[in-house]
Order: structure tokens, then sequence, then C-alpha cells
């Protein structure tokens, strides 16, 4: 309160210093934006769906406090990446982007309800469908974009694309279906080696949760008792096949068999919350690991390559948009318990709008890294050597 009355105060002196109108009625603005700002709740408390349970005596709370300052955080970083993904619809039919593109927009309370139960220093890896991710774990919109683009800017210098983003504690973007699952392990044994309390998050699709390595990684798991969420994001379809026609069993969150495991509504970031804030406490009480199964849904085809109504009807995408799209659900929340406004909300989303385009910007007009890059960046502090190029009497001198 006592900031918010310093804030007042020095917009009203300046518009008295400088008398004018326009000072005068920014003035007049910060005293009504405190105002309103006075009249919002601080926290609310809701009712959330339960998770199925296997395995478990008891499982994730089935109500969720969600303060104003979070809620305010879950908004935009949901806004900022359904319009980063939207953004990358537009570049890669204007053909800026090329190559594979798989975007997230549908499943935003995935990553973001994740990232919000767990710590920094944890550890996450995922599959192709990574750009979420990426924002998530601290890459901005300029550098996702700027990669996507093949871009000097880019967070994995241009070379990476649309799979292949990483940041500090975040092991990408892989881009063979399933390979992910044992690297997520081997992360989640080297927490359980250096004793230092952390875990590993390692996500794959319904589309890869028939892979033999993944059984083969679960039974490892279990053995050793790694500190690891094993979490299946099921959006229906692996590519264009229905959960129903590639498994005998769609219990997703059942296939560890002597795992323990949640069913997750995916649509909804408070679930998700809960439910990984369970399963991280599970992890670093030394019981092992746990395996999540967030049920969700991409409004996009596989990739861009696919057009997503051959194999579902546009009436399905419709009517999971009008019913359980997860921005909509929670600004509902937002609103009806009084953490936000309308009006507010709308401030967020022009500066949502603003930042995207601004990283478009940068995106479209930062050199491509150049020829010589080519054999860069192989290895982590090694010494420079010769990489022979695409041309074999051409070689380049590595560099780290």
């Amino acid at each position: 309160m006592q900031k918010m009355l310093t804030i007042i105060a020095n917009a009203l002196r300046g518009s008295a210093k400088k008398n004018s109108t326009k000072s005068i009625l920014q003035a007049a603005r910060v005293v009504v934006a405190a105002r309103n700002y006075a009249d919002f709740a601080s926290e609310a408390t809701f009712e959330i769906k339960k998770c199925d349970t296997y395995r478990l005596e008891e499982g994730p709370s089935t109500t969720a406090v969600l303060t104003r300052e979070d809620s305010l955080n879950y908004y935009r970083t949901m806004q900022t990446i359904r319009r980063m993904e939207l953004k990358s619809d537009q570049l890669y039919k204007q053909k800026i982007i090329r190559g594979f593109c798989h975007l997230y927009d549908g499943q935003e309370a995935c990553c973001v309800g994740l990232e919000s139960a767990i710590n920094p220093t944890d550890h996450l890896i995922t599959a192709y469908r990574v750009h979420g991710y990426a924002y998530t774990r601290g890459v901005s919109v300029r550098q996702i974009l700027a990669e996507l683009t093949g871009r000097r800017g880019g967070c994995a210098k241009g070379k990476g694309g649309s799979m292949h983003m990483y940041a500090k504690n975040f092991y990408g973007g892989n881009g063979i279906v399933g390979a992910q699952v044992p690297l997520g392990a081997g992360i989640s044994l080297a927490c359980q080696y250096f004793g230092n309390n952390e875990i590993c998050l390692t996500l794959y699709g319904d589309g890869a949760a028939n892979q033999g390595q993944i059984f083969e990684t679960y039974n490892m798991a279990a053995l050793w008792k790694l500190p690891c969420i094993f979490i299946c994001e099921n959006n229906r379809y692996g590519m264009g096949t229905s959960v129903e026609r590639a498994a005998a069993s769609t219990d997703y969150y059942k296939r560890g068999e002597f795992i323990p495991g949640l069913r997750v509504d995916g649509m909804d970031i408070l679930c998700v919350r809960e439910a990984t804030k369970f399963a991280a406490d599970h992890c670093r009480s030394g019981a092992g690991p746990i395996i999540m199964e967030l049920q969700t849904y991409r409004y996009h085809g596989h990739s861009m390559s696919d057009p997503g109504v051959s194999y579902r009807t546009r009436e399905e995408i419709q009517e999971v948009r009008s019913k359980s799209d997860p921005i909509t659900l929670l600004k509902d929340r937002m609103l009806s318990s009084n953490l936000t406004s309308v009006e507010e909300l709308k401030e967020i989303d022009v500066e949502v709008r603003k930042e995207i385009e601004e990283a478009a910007q940068f995106a479209t007009t930062d050199p491509e890294p150049p020829l010589e890059d080519l054999g860069n960046h192989i290895y982590n502090n090694e010494k420079p050597f010769e990489v022979r190029g695409p041309n074999p009497w051409i070689k380049y001198k590595s560099v780290s």
C-alpha cells in the first residue's frame, strides 16, 4: 500500500510540475489503476477435478489456491505461447520457417502447470513438440522464433530448428520418437548420484508410449528408485492415429505396472500444477519414479504438413476449444473470483501481441549463421579441431 501511495504522489507531482493535460490524465489513470488494484482479491480457492490414481493410497489435492500474482503470470505465459505458435504457423505458411514444425497450441496448461510446480534447478527433457517448454524453461520468444527461422540469434544459433531447443537444465527437443525417455532416466540417475534433491521430468507423447525402450526404462528406474516423473502428454492422436487404434490399453498412467501413476486433466493448469507438486514430493522423498498421464489436445495437426482434419472433424476441434480451452478456463476463474478485470487482461493481450510481433521482426531480419560456422559447437569446451565441410576439400576449425 505504501508503494502504491508513493507512485500516485509522484505521478501527481509530475502533473503539477508540468501543468499539462496529458500529465494530469496520466496521473488520473494511475489513481484509477491503483484503486482498481486494491479492489481485487489477493487469492482464491478452487475445487479441481480429482486425478485417477494407480498404486497410490492417496492422490493430489482436489482444492487449489490461486493467488492474483500467479494467475496473471500463468495467463501471460499461456497467451505468449499461444500467440507464438500462431505466429509460427503464419511464418511457416509464408515459407520463412521451413522443414519440420510441430506446434503446441492447445496444450499450454501442461508446460506452464509443470513448470509452476518444480524448481529452476530441476531438469526437464521432452520430445519434438518443444516450443512451449523452451519458453517456460527460460528461452525468450525472440530466440525461439529466430531458431525456427534458422537465424544466428536462435537459441541453438539457427542449427536446431523446431525440434532441437535447449536451455539450462533443459535437454530438448528430441526428434527420435521415445528416445528421450532413457535419456531422462540418465539425468535422474545423475540427480540421485549427486544427492542434490533434484528431479527430472521426462516427457513423451501417446504416440511414443508403445516404444519398447520406455518399458526398459521403467524397469531400471523402478529398480534404482530414480527421482523421475515420467509424463505422457496424451493429446489423443499419434500423428494421425487415435489412441484407441494404437494401444490395447489407453490407461497410460498404469503402464508402469510396478510404478505408481496419476491421470490428470491436462487442460486445467491448476490440476497439472497440483498433480506435479504431488509427484515431485513423491520423487524427492526417495520413493522412486512416478508416471503422470496428462490428458490434453493439440489444435493444429501433428506437424505443419498435417492439416489435422483428415482423421478428426473440425467439429471435434471446435468442441474442445469451446469447452476445454486452457486459457479460457483460467480466464473465467480469474474473472469470477475477482482476481483481475477484463480490462487488465486485454492490456496483457496487447503487450503479448506486441512482444510477438517484435520477436518475429527480429527472427526475419537477423542474419543466418555463416557457412564457416557449420562445424562449430560440436562439443562443449573442446580445443579447436578440423572438421570436413560439405565439400571434402574444404575444412573448418571447430569452435566450442
